[in-house]
């Protein structure tokens, strides 16, 4: 299964967007009421979605997230869970739903249903 989105997040993310976009070729989408700028890559690389640090979080520490696109989430948690990886909550979004854990180093994973969900 492919990475097809990496979370980022920015202190500032309007200058994180316009670094992407001016440097490496990303085209920035937004979604009404989404909250997230996703980069969308122009070489059918992983996309970059950006998101706003949160003030405690220090760049360089904890800001990079992978996040792997599920269509059915709750079957794939539970799947997982009996080979020993315990998601968190499984959170509902604008159209989808994510879960949360860590990597055996402590890094930030996510599942997500993003990609599946259905605009209008």
């Amino acid at each position: 299964m492919p990475i097809n989105r990496i979370v980022l997040y920015a202190q500032d993310v309007e200058e994180t967007v316009r670094f992407y976009e001016k440097h490496f070729r990303f085209e920035a989408s937004r979604q009404a009421g989404d909250g997230i700028i996703e980069l969308v890559s122009q070489d059918n690389g992983a996309n970059l979605m950006i998101h706003q640090a949160a003030k405690g979080q220090r760049s360089g520490q904890s800001t990079v997230k992978l996040v792997f696109d599920v269509e059915d989430l709750e079957a794939f948690c539970a799947l997982r869970a009996k080979d020993g990886l315990e998601f968190g909550t499984i959170h509902q979004a604008d159209g989808y739903m994510f879960a949360n854990a860590k990597d055996p180093c402590k890094n930030s994973i996510s599942v997500s249903s993003r990609a599946f969900r259905k605009t209008a």
